[in-house]
């Protein structure tokens, strides 16, 4: 048989299909494409059992093995340490939680995670304002944790410093292969590149200020169910500034008007639990920018997800009218 590397969702179910025979589920268990992003997740409904799970396929030479371990552990941790709502990992019928699967036609094979299914639904946004006081609190929650939590032996995870976001090592790929970058685009994204460098250069990375996140805490990787909040999706925590979790949250709307609203909203929920100098407040917008400018790169590097496609160059013409207003005030 020939290499066959899957491209779309029939090839990616295929694969789904293979770990779930590591777990004890039902071969007739129903399968719904849930999305596809840096990984696939995908429902999974086992009308013997009842029981639902959601399933991830990793994208293939994303992280190794000990990487979706430690990321595992991390959010086991702040599940059973510090209050966290967070999916718990499903581990095989060989105790495992990390499965590799096989495409039937040939040598793709993939890292695969089983979860509980949690309930609830992304945070509405005529309710963003009280959310983000919520997310800002349970933020905080995260980031004490992380400051004390000894981690396990052969932790390892990606660091979102600016050498790999906007730097020289992009991880998601270089901001000037986004889509609609022109030479007028570049002209005002360089100057914002540069900038933002230079201001984080000067904010450090003590450990008071740099640590283990979440990376991704934007809406549609939380879960609110009654008076519970649930955060998913850890498949991107790393070491970063602890102010990147805010910039996170507010990807893909950092357009809209009531962002200070929601900032000031967050700050307010995570002043309950941690304290933050002015000095770090006035640094948000920063962050906020360089996310932007992440999001940028990662949209031109996955133009064929349904999120980028969503976005297209219209999301570059946007951030550059943020960039202006941005340099205004801080360049």
């Amino acid at each position: 048989m020939g290499s066959h590397e899957p491209t779309g969702p029939a090839d990616l179910e295929l694969i789904a299909r293979a770990a779930l025979a590591h777990y004890d589920v039902s071969p007739d268990a129903r399968l719904s494409l849930l999305n596809i992003s840096e990984n696939a997740t995908f429902l999974v409904e086992d009308a013997a059992t009842g029981r639902r799970n959601v399933l991830r396929v990793h994208r293939t030479g994303y992280h190794t093995r000990g990487g979706i371990y430690s990321e595992l552990a991390w959010s086991a941790a702040l599940r059973e340490e510090a209050g966290v709502r967070t999916p718990a990992a499903v581990p095989s019928r060989d105790g495992d939680l990390v499965v590799q699967a096989r495409h039937p036609r040939g040598d793709d094979t993939r890292f695969c995670v089983l979860f509980e299914h949690l309930p609830g639904t992304e945070p509405p946004e005529d309710r963003l304002v009280e959310a983000f006081a919520g997310l800002g609190e349970i933020t905080a929650r995260m980031h004490r944790h992380s400051r004390s939590w000894r981690r396990p032996t052969g932790f390892t995870r990606f660091t979102w410093d600016y050498r790999h976001t906007l730097g020289e090592a992009p991880r998601w790929g270089r901001w000037q292969d986004g889509l609609g970058i022109g030479p007028d685009e570049h002209a005002v994204l360089d100057r914002l590149a540069a900038v933002i460098e230079r201001r984080l250069r000067a904010f450090g990375q003590t450990p008071g200020r740099f640590g283990l996140v979440h990376a991704d805490m934007r809406l549609a990787n939380l879960l609110v169910h009654g008076d519970d909040t649930y955060v998913i999706d850890f498949d991107d925590c790393g070491f970063s500034w602890y102010l990147y979790d805010l910039a996170t949250a507010l990807s893909f709307i950092e357009h809209y008007p009531q962002v200070p609203e929601l900032v000031d909203s967050w700050l307010t929920g995570y002043r309950r639990v941690l304290p933050l100098s002015a000095e770090e407040e006035a640094e948000i917008p920063t962050f906020v920018m360089l996310r932007r400018l992440l999001l940028v790169a990662w949209i031109g590097s996955h133009a064929d997800t349904d999120l980028a496609r969503s976005q297209g160059a219209d999301f570059s013409r946007v951030t550059c009218d943020l960039a202006d207003k941005y340099l205004a005030e801080f360049g």
